[in-house]
């Protein structure tokens, strides 16, 4: 793909975040504050009540996909708190990853190519963040499964030895899902303020969730819906089973174990091993081997179906 002039289709698939780091549009900010009172500002955001014995480090990294070991970091930053109470240290940074990004990447952090293409590789700042973090306390958003581990990665690669076996580790997602449990037990209670009895018997718990259904019809009738990024929805909850189908699936994926995947051409590829990212019917058509494999492995009766059927098209359409 052109990455200097994305065709409009692409422009509107890449997030209303992502546009305005491509410049595609602007945010509005105040510079009309004294710099003394911005920092005032920016510093009382970043207080917190949080007694520390040891110093406590928050990060988020940018990366050019999500596959911790084979992927790396795009965009580092992180906010340092001090146990002797000192006012916490930020420090954030663009990296050359040296490697291709995927598009969707992309299209969740909007970091363009040419935006890192002439920063420092990891392995040029790899020190300067080892001894920044120190041996503090980690913390983030999903950090536990994703942030940690890649950054523990890029630094093996460079042959230092970041071990979190000592450190306490705090995922704020984790807290979310603990704390606002997304169960059917949780769901009768929010939408329809009944108490489950007979958890987990099949009968009454299919009992329970039309009720739930009931009262998310009710309650949602008329809302719209605002993903993360900021784009609308126009009342997805409609009592209309297609419309309902399409708002709770996600339709880039052809099977329920996420094997298989539409890409940004509508071309059905495989969502995982050797040929990730790669035509499903290209492959198979030049590796039987491969087709033979999939179908002997403990992959999903779905995905063997619509493998079985994608080859037979393909068979059907080269005889055409």
């Amino acid at each position: 793909m052109d990455w200097n002039h994305p065709s409009e289709p692409l422009a509107r698939m890449i997030p209303r975040k992502a546009r305005e780091k491509a410049g595609a549009g602007k945010l509005e900010t105040r510079n009309d504050l004294p710099v003394w009172q911005r920092a005032i500002q920016v510093q009382n955001t970043l207080n917190m009540d949080l007694p520390l014995d040891r110093d406590l480090v928050f990060l988020d990294i940018e990366s050019t996909g999500l596959n911790v070991v084979r992927d790396r970091i795009m965009q580092i930053a992180l906010i340092k708190y001090f146990k002797n109470g000192k006012a916490p240290e930020e420090m954030s940074m663009l990296i050359n990853p040296g490697i291709p990004m995927s598009l969707e990447a992309y299209q969740v952090h909007g970091i363009h190519p040419k935006d890192v293409a002439n920063k420092p590789t990891f392995q040029q700042v790899a020190q300067k963040l080892y001894d920044f973090i120190g041996n503090a306390d980690l913390a983030g958003y999903n950090s536990d499964r994703f942030d940690i581990p890649l950054l523990m990665e890029e630094f093996a690669r460079v042959g230092l030895e970041f071990d979190i076996s000592r450190r306490r580790t705090i995922d704020v997602q984790r807290i979310f899902y603990k704390m606002e449990p997304r169960t059917l037990k949780a769901a009768l209670k929010f939408y329809c303020d009944q108490d489950m009895e007979d958890a987990h018997d099949a009968l009454a718990d299919v009992r329970a969730t039309i009720e739930v259904f009931k009262g998310q019809l009710e309650k949602y009738e008329g809302a719209d819906y605002v993903d993360e990024e900021g784009a609308v929805v126009s009342s997805p909850i409609v009592k209309s089973v297609s419309a309902l189908h399409e708002f709770t699936n996600d339709l880039r994926f052809l099977d329920a174990t996420q094997k298989l995947k539409y890409d940004t051409n509508g071309v059905v590829v495989f969502n995982f091993g050797k040929y990730v990212g790669q035509s499903v019917v290209e492959v198979l058509a030049k590796d039987k081997n491969y087709y033979n494999w999939i179908l002997n492995k403990e992959f999903s009766t779905q995905m063997k179906q619509l493998v079985k059927k994608l080859m037979k098209e393909y068979e059907q359409n080269k005889k055409a």
